[in-house]
């Protein structure tokens, strides 16, 4: 792989008279994805992030514009998908024709990860447009940044769906990113669980380097995302896996992420960042066991966004992705995330607003929930202290070890030394 840098011209300067502002993706269409009322990807997430982030004045910040989401078409789907992928999506989102369940499940469609639906290929192609729009406001200089939390279907494949995912918007806005001749693009990945289809979909294309942050695939979905794993023949390097073990605290993730990202960021000088934030680390979440708190997602918004800051003049699509404590997390990380790519974080002691906390109520009574009347802020009122990787690493710590060996395996192929900070 060549490396330096490939930022190139800031689209920004072709609007001399606008200064880029953040584009916000939604649509109430978007809640069409819905794989029913017993499924853990409920679309109470979505709608409750979106009430939440209106309630608090952030879309109304000077700058952020609310877009739509279109539906993708079959050009954009294929550019990553096989096409006979997307006509069985598009088969099995008519009811009266669906195909057997013998035809689907080859293609990971009909089983109890993935559903079907009636309409389930609008809305599934519904979330690409959403991401793509977002990504085209960047590209065009009408937005420093764009976030879609509806995205993040990181794991389906280009021949079949997985994990509740069935397009995969983040690969298809790579590689929509390098088509529109942006360089090299850096996708960072920190949800739970290994973003394998965005790997798989760009294992071979050395433009797009993909960074995923998760709980070994020693003990979770799906299994992969091993340090070893780092991209396929001619792309050497571009893939990189950090995988952490099981019941990582708040800050021992946020000192993963901060003593692997930045340093390579820099070394791998992106035009474009692309991350993807699921909040299924978080301690609540019923799908996994890390012991992440929002305090520590907030940090590590924050830190991306310093990274898109410095390595690419602030050009930054933050997707959503997984998150299975629909109620009391999601929406609360990703108001964050809007926040922070808006403006100013939400100070986590802050009391969200009484709108909000009536629907939230409404929602748990309407999922047969006890209403919690504690989840009453921004944070889990829990502080957090992470020991800056400078300072050493401590070879007992199964956490330090893991990152040393992410590291280790990483960091020669840009150029930088293992042992340094």
């Amino acid at each position: 792989m060549q490396r330096g840098s490939t930022a190139g011209e800031d689209p920004a300067a072709q609007h001399p008279d606008q200064e880029p502002g953040c584009a916000v993706v939604w649509d109430p269409a978007l809640l069409a994805y819905d794989f029913g009322p017993y499924h853990p990807m409920s679309p109470v997430r979505l709608e409750l992030t979106e009430k939440l982030a209106r309630s608090a004045g952030l879309l109304e910040r000077p700058g952020v514009r609310v877009i739509g989401a279109p539906i993708a078409t079959d050009a954009q789907l294929t550019s990553v998908h096989e096409p006979a992928y997307v006509e069985a999506v598009r088969r099995a989102s008519e009811p009266d024709t669906a195909p057997p369940a013998a035809e689907l499940l080859p293609f990971g469609l009909g089983g109890d990860d993935v559903p079907t639906f009636p309409g389930m290929h609008e809305a599934s192609a519904r979330i690409v447009g959403g991401t793509l729009a977002g990504l085209d406001e960047i590209l065009a200089g009408r937005a420093r940044r764009a976030v879609n939390v509806a995205g993040g279907m990181h794991h389906a494949k280009p021949g079949s769906a997985s994990g509740f995912c069935i397009y995969n918007d983040a690969a298809i806005a790579l590689r929509h990113a390098l088509d529109a001749g942006v360089g090299r693009v850096l996708y960072i990945d920190v949800d739970v669980h290994h973003g394998d289809g965005v790997e798989r979909a760009l294992w071979d294309e050395p433009g797009a380097i993909t960074l995923s942050v998760h709980e070994t695939g020693e003990r979770l979905f799906p299994g992969t995302g091993f340090v070893q794993d780092a991209g396929g023949a001619g792309a050497t390097g571009s893939a990189i896996n950090v995988p952490l073990p099981p019941r990582t605290d708040a800050a021992g993730w946020v000192r993963a992420i901060r003593s692997v990202v930045p340093a390579l960021a820099r070394a791998i000088g992106p035009g474009l960042l692309v991350t993807q934030h699921g909040a299924d680390t978080h301690r609540a979440d019923p799908l996994a066991d890390f012991r992440v708190t929002l305090e520590a997602h907030r940090a590590v918004m924050t830190t991306l966004r310093k990274v898109a800051d410095e390595v690419c003049e602030g050009r930054w699509l933050a997707l959503g992705g997984g998150g299975y404590a629909v109620i009391d997390v999601v929406p609360r990380s990703w108001a964050q995330l809007i926040a922070v790519a808006t403006g100013d974080p939400l100070d986590p002691e802050a009391r969200m607003p009484e709108d909000y906390l009536e629907a939230a109520a409404a929602a748990r009574e309407a999922n047969g929930l006890w209403p919690d009347p504690t989840v009453l802020t921004y944070g889990d009122g829990r502080g957090l202290e992470v020991a800056d990787w400078a300072a050493g690493y401590d070879p007992e710590d199964p956490l330090d070890r893991a990152v040393q060996a992410a590291r280790r395996a990483a960091f020669p192929e840009w150029g930088l030394d293992p042992f340094l900070d």
